[in-house]
């Protein structure tokens, strides 16, 4: 709770400090007094009033201000703050913002026990401390997110269970989800990379590719075919000398052949002659077998009268093939046999599959702990519909009509509920959105009936009220003035109010005053604890005649003291 609030040159404050206890606190002046200013000032000092804002609640004419704030904590909000790294010590801290002037710019900076903070983690920190309701504020009701975590707290620990499974559920299908996606894009570009390397495959094929020298090959071919009218003329002629005679001139056979012949008759008168005839029989075959050889040369030159046309298209062809791929035709043939033995990847196949039924399987799951939650709000929003009524008809609303209306969305990790408050303050008026129709007093009577609601369950410790009883009757501010009484047994809580029904049920009792002193206003704050002060400023919220007026505060506070 708030223990302690110190403000210097803040609006009309020149300088103030301020202590609180727990229960039930009013604060009470005329209009324009100032009354307002602690809640502003409060909730600056919790991150509020930034920018052009801030600059206006700096006192007129001076360069530098400050608001400064003691809480109490009780250990959960203790254990918070210790989690998020701040020093905590004795179960209590003190915040500060100063504002000053440098260079005819505003600056502000923020210390928690002394250390600079910045403005985030200050609203990190807000929610634990105080909640300010102020007339007309509705940013708090409109957003069906906000009203799904109020109906989810309100279901205590079964549904925060469920809500806590739920969020479990969500994560684990999502993570399966993620893989699955992933896996498909990687099957679809697996595909088609399938299909792009059997395009290739076929190209490869097509190109009849078996010998990776047949590039060189057909080239040597190409220069035979080339020069085949010289080669055959000079083939010609070795056959001519070495086996057909011209011009009664014996040819290198006819000489071989009569040598060898000479030879035998010589081996006859000498046996050892016959080694050398031998030798002439060898080199006549050899002879014999080169004459062949180049009678079937002069064959092939005059068989393929068109393959040299063929030889330069297969080159050209295999050519353009090579600078295509970039690589020689070794490559190319160990390109398309990889090709021809890549298997199609059946573990991509394999993974999809599985985690395609993990994907099912988590998302049933998903799907059964959505379906518990919302059968638990359901249970929730019909109780808090009898309890939220139970508080707003008293309070001048007793032909309300108020419904929590759960519709299907899609799946998130808090389930798949939009929750939107229905509400119809008068007969005949269909049910709407709450903040659509309902009025600035309505909607302040619908936060107290809703904090009061939830007061026991987990809010902060401090709630501050502005003018919430503005416009209602004496019989509606008594039941404000015991919501708020009960409200206070639980929590620390301030109210503005012009209401003396409100006011005297209060624990304690600030006054809030405006003075004038040589052309300057000054607000000032004291608290009345003498039972004439109050009474006095009692009878000056009620008004008329002041002898009744007195009469009529005396017999509040002695009411409340009863």
């Amino acid at each position: 709770m708030l223990t302690v609030l110190r403000l210097q040159n803040i609006a009309l404050i020149e300088s103030l400090e301020l202590s609180f206890e727990k229960g039930f606190s009013v604060l009470t002046g005329e209009t324009g007094a100032g009354k307002s200013i602690l809640l502003d000032a409060l909730d600056a000092l919790l991150g509020g009033a930034y920018g052009p804002l801030g600059s206006r609640l700096l006192r007129s004419g001076a360069q530098k201000g400050l608001i400064e704030g003691s809480f109490s904590l009780t250990s959960h909000v203790e254990n918070f703050l210790i989690q998020k790294g701040f020093e905590v010590e004795n179960k209590e801290i003190t915040i500060s913002r100063e504002f000053r002037y440098k260079d005819s710019k505003l600056t502000t900076r923020f210390r928690l026990n002394g250390i600079l903070i910045n403005r985030n983690q200050i609203l990190s920190i807000r929610p634990f401390l105080i909640d300010l309701t102020i007339q007309g504020q509705s940013q708090k009701l409109d957003s069906p997110t906000r009203q799904r975590d109020w109906l989810d707290l309100f279901g205590g620990q079964p549904l925060l269970l469920a809500l806590d499974d739920t969020k479990k559920a969500w994560n684990i299908w999502k993570s399966a989800n993620q893989k699955l996606l992933n896996a498909q894009v990687k099957l679809d570009e697996t595909q088609v990379k399938r299909e792009e390397n059997l395009i290739l495959l076929d190209e490869l094929e097509a190109a009849e590719l078996e010998d990776p020298s047949e590039d060189q090959n057909l080239a040597k071919e190409q220069d035979k075919l080339a020069h085949g009218v010289r080669l055959g003329e000079g083939i010609n002629y070795l056959i001519q000398r070495l086996n057909d005679s011209e011009d009664r001139i014996p040819s290198a056979m006819d000489h071989l052949s009569m040598a060898s012949h000479e030879l035998k008759a010589l081996s006859k008168l000498d046996s050892t002659l016959s080694v050398v005839y031998s030798q002439s029989m060898d080199l006549s075959n050899d002879l014999y077998d080169l004459i062949a050889n180049l009678q079937n040369y002069i064959q092939s030159l005059e068989s393929e009268p068109g393959r040299l046309d063929q030889i330069q298209a297969r080159i050209d062809f295999l050519n353009r093939l090579k600078r295509r791929h970039s690589m020689d035709l070794k490559g190319i043939l160990e390109l398309r046999d990889c090709l021809r033995t890549q298997l199609y990847d059946e573990n991509i196949n394999k993974l999809v599959f599985k985690l395609e039924e993990e994907e099912a399987e988590y998302k049933n799951l998903r799907n059964k702990c959505n379906n518990n939650l919302s059968v638990l709000r359901e249970q929730a929003a019909r109780e808090f519909e009898m309890q939220l009524l139970n508080y707003l008809k008293p309070m001048g609303l007793s032909n309300l009509r108020f419904q929590i209306k759960l519709t299907s969305i899609s799946p998130c990790e808090k389930g798949a509920d939009e929750i939107q408050f229905l509400f119809s303050a008068n007969p005949g008026q269909p049910l709407a959105p709450l903040t659509e129709v309902a009025s600035g007093g309505e909607m302040s009577r619908f936060l107290l009936a809703l904090k009061t609601t939830l007061s026991s369950i987990d809010m902060p410790g401090t709630f501050l009220f502005d003018e919430i009883d503005a416009g209602v009757s004496g019989r509606v501010s008594s039941s404000i003035a015991n919501l708020l009484k009960q409200l206070a047994r639980s929590q620390q809580v301030f109210c503005v109010t012009h209401q003396p029904l409100i006011a005297a049920a209060a624990d304690h009792h600030f006054s809030v005053n405006k003075t004038v002193h040589k052309g300057i206003t000054y607000s000032s704050v004291v608290e009345l604890i003498d039972f004439q002060d109050r009474k006095n400023e009692l009878a000056e919220l009620a008004g008329g005649d002041i002898a009744q007026a007195r009469n009529y505060a005396a017999s509040l506070l002695d009411q409340q003291a009863a």
